[in-house]
């Protein structure tokens, strides 16, 4: 056998053959698409390990009857390295050679920005909290912000989303974060101009005038004025080059920090920091696309139709991934505004009005209304900029909230439970009086007489939640960080302007409005027409069931495993309890016959019984090479 295998491997063409085959084997069996490089250093491997091995058995030549066996020893072998080939190093797990360098490349650039990000977070004293050290120190809020600011604009824009999760995070931790800034020096012009026109042409070309000195300029893009042919002023938002690049860089490592996090420490678990970072990756992509952006301006504008406030235009056909043109506001910024001479009262109610019903009525809002975006008009309006952030509500939620509020209003504590139990995500055990109690003397603290209600108390309502273990959805704290956020913005306008009971008033006069005798009729024939089709096929249905259950046929038919998932699944289990049941078969089988006396004799110490029970062996071994493929890498879906 040995002088076989050597003569085998010394003939290329044979050998080419064999791998192939081999390779088809190992596919069928194991169930793999097993590359023919993998394929052919298992072979050289495993035959040559298998020459040794069969040396001392006699050969096919003179034992014709254990040839087969000797060539299932072999297969079993060179399997057998591959299957641990398959578990070590999966396939596809290393790149082609074609791609290493640009990997390798990407790896050492990953490296040395981790090792950067790294060096920041020792710098600034988060090295123990990196490693699972619990938070013990009180300076570590300032910490974080000073790292996270000098980590750049991801880690900026991950310290703002996480200002919104009072309910996550402490509230020194939260108060912090709300100080982060994002500006950064203006980008050179010829940069700036290259992407310019990369996305829609030479400047020049397409504007009357543009003032290449930026007006603002932030970490993500800069805005510059510009001039339409047309005669129309509007402003550019250019994104500044290689942002993308090192943003998608800097995820990559947010992900990784988040993964380590939640492996390493008990807080990252608590918080669910892996979605947190699957989250905000998701939010800042579509940020860094301008194109998500212009659809959200849109959505803003027609949600806000009705009210004064005023939305600048896009210009779409001019809206890329990487250059936003829309419509100049002519204003300024309410922290700069000379409000002296107008209603500031009645300038706070319709912003907050404004704000309310993109929330309540529509379900898509401006998610950061701070007062550098809200722009006192020269016709003595509002104006609203910048959506690179808009959250988005459902119809469910929307009422969930609502009922929230008026709960607030009514101070009821049995309502607000109910209404906090729609807009959180429910675990499966939860004490619902024992909670109701808690919301009681929440209202109590917060709602009591000659309380003043603030958005603070919603601070304190996110703590409850989070102790009984309840987690409020994204859309839900992006509502309150934007009204958190407005609250400034509204102060700005009308010092001591109470947002709270605003909204609350607003919630009961959109109740009110649905109580109308018009709003009645309207709903009530909505519903009926929806129920109509139903209620025209019941007295059939009732008829067909009756007649059934007098005639002593009435039968009930179920449909198990419907779903293509479900099938799936069990057909999988099914398949590994059957190849585990056929390889111990197999195997008990085996062992019995190479236990057995007698037999015919097809070599002077070897019977017929034992050819078969070597035949058998082989075959269970395979079959249980095949389950141990299927155990460490499972199908998708099962």
């Amino acid at each position: 056998m040995g002088d076989f295998l050597v003569y085998t491997i010394g003939v290329p063409l044979t050998f080419v053959a064999l791998i192939l085959g081999i390779a088809l084997a190992a596919r069928r069996i194991l169930g793999l698409r097993v590359g023919l490089v993998r394929t052919a250093l298992a072979c050289l491997i495993g035959l040559s390990a298998t020459a040794g091995v069969l040396s001392g058995m006699p050969s096919p030549e003179t034992t014709g009857a254990l040839g087969t066996v000797q060539l299932g020893i072999a297969l079993l072998v060179v399997i057998a390295l591959l299957t641990l080939a398959e578990i070590i190093v999966p396939t596809g797990s290393v790149p082609p050679p074609t791609e290493w360098w640009g990997a390798l490349r990407r790896r050492v650039a990953r490296a040395r920005r981790y090792s950067r990000i790294t060096a920041i977070a020792f710098r600034h004293g988060l090295g123990p909290y990196l490693r699972g050290r619990e938070r013990t120190d009180t300076g570590v809020a300032r910490s974080l912000r000073l790292a996270l600011e000098e980590g750049g604009v991801t880690f900026v824009k991950l310290g703002q989303v996480l200002s919104t999760r009072p309910d996550l995070l402490p509230a020194d931790v939260v108060a912090e974060l709300t100080l982060l800034q994002d500006k950064v020096p203006a980008a050179p012009w010829p940069a700036v101009r290259q992407v310019l026109v990369a996305e829609i042409g030479a400047p020049e070309e397409v504007f009357a005038e543009f003032d290449e000195t930026p007006i603002a300029a932030a970490s993500v893009a800069q805005v510059h004025r510009a001039r339409l042919k047309s005669g129309e002023d509007v402003v550019v938002k250019v994104q500044r080059p290689g942002v993308r690049r090192v943003a998608e860089g800097d995820l990559d490592i947010v992900t990784r920090i988040a993964a380590s996090l939640h492996e390493r420490t008990r807080w990252g678990r608590a918080i669910g920091v892996r979605d947190l970072a699957a989250g905000f990756a998701a939010a800042l992509r579509e940020e860094l696309d301008f194109r998500v952006e212009a659809r959200n301006l849109t959505a803003v504008r027609s949600a806000s139709a009705g009210t004064s406030v005023v939305l600048p235009r896009v210009h779409q056909e001019l809206c890329t991934a990487r250059v936003l043109v829309m419509e100049r506001l002519d204003g300024v910024p309410v922290r700069s505004a000379a409000l002296d001479s107008v209603d500031r009262d009645a300038l706070a109610r319709v912003l907050l009005d404004a704000l309310l019903r993109q929330v309540m009525l529509h379900g898509v809002f401006h998610a950061d209304p701070h007062p550098g975006n809200i722009m006192v008009l020269g016709d003595g309006r509002l104006g609203m900029l910048d959506f690179g952030s808009v959250g988005r509500i459902d119809a469910q939620l929307r009422s969930a909230l609502g009922k929230l509020l008026l709960s607030v209003d009514r101070g009821d504590p049995a309502g607000l439970r109910d209404a906090l139990l729609e807009l959180v995500a429910r675990p499966d055990e939860i004490d619902e009086q024992q909670l109701e109690r808690a919301l009681g003397q929440f209202m109590a603290r917060h709602l009591g007489a000659g309380m003043r209600p603030d958005v603070e108390m919603f601070g304190d309502l996110f703590a409850l939640v989070y102790r009984y273990g309840l987690s409020i959805p994204p859309e839900i704290a992006a509502v309150f960080r934007a009204l958190a956020t407005a609250e400034g913005t509204l102060g700005a306008l009308s010092p001591g302007f109470n947002i709270v009971v605003e909204s609350r008033a607003f919630a009961e006069k959109q109740f009110s409005e649905r109580l109308t005798p018009e709003s009645v009729r309207r709903t009530l024939t909505e519903e009926l027409y929806s129920v109509l089709p139903m209620l025209r096929r019941l007295p059939r249905r009732a008829e067909r069931i009756s007649s059934a259950l007098e005639q002593g046929r009435l039968g009930l038919n179920l449909r198990l495993f419907a779903d293509e998932r479900d099938r799936s699944f069990v057909v999988g289990i099914l398949h590994q309890v059957m190849l585990t049941v056929l390889g111990a078969t197999a195997g008990l089988m085996a062992v019995l016959l190479l236990a057995a006396d007698g037999g015919p004799q097809v070599a002077p110490d070897i019977t017929l019984y034992q050819v078969f029970g070597y035949h058998l062996l082989v075959i269970s071994v395979l079959l249980g090479l095949r389950v141990v493929v299927t155990v460490f890498r499972p199908r998708a879906g099962t």
